[in-house]
């Protein structure tokens, strides 16, 4: 997540006990089509002092900022996520595999990223943000988001 702007970045879906090869994987995978970032921010598990995790921030320049150690309230946007994910899609949805589960987690990171407000950004989305958007209220229609799961009204 990019704290900034509250965008998803992106997803790491493993099946199975992550181990420091995975994690690279997933992490190349999340930020795959964007920017590396500057910095990273990172809990205390073991996994995280895997040799080639720092290894890739050292070469790619980013810097690793650690939480602290059991202070959920260190990093608030992230657990705010991570609440949205389980509360809004995982406990209303089944999956069977990973890929099921990738397909499902990145639908819903374009409907969060593109049309799902946000308090904290006075109502715009991560994407409009600094647009305004003026429409005719009596003339719309509904458009489902993440296989009907969500429904936003659209300007027609």
């Amino acid at each position: 997540m990019d704290q900034y702007t509250r965008r998803i970045i992106g997803f790491g879906v493993h099946a199975g006990d992550v181990d420091g090869p995975s994690l690279c994987r997933m992490f190349n995978e999340a930020t795959s089509g964007s920017e590396w970032p500057d910095r990273l921010s990172s809990d205390n598990d073991p996994l995280f002092q895997y040799h080639r995790w720092k290894a890739n921030l050292r070469v790619l320049d980013i810097e690793e900022i650690k939480s602290l150690p059991h202070v959920p309230m260190s990093h608030p946007l992230v657990e705010r996520l991570i609440g949205s994910v389980r509360r809004e899609l995982l406990d209303q949805t089944l999956f069977w595999t990973a890929t099921a589960l990738e397909r499902k987690l990145y639908a819903y990171q374009s409907y969060y990223n593109e049309h799902r407000c946000h308090s904290s950004r006075l109502g715009k989305t991560p994407r409009d943000s600094a647009r305004n958007k003026i429409v005719d209220i009596s003339n719309y229609r509904w458009e489902k988001h993440c296989r009907g799961i969500f429904q936003l009204p659209e300007a027609a």
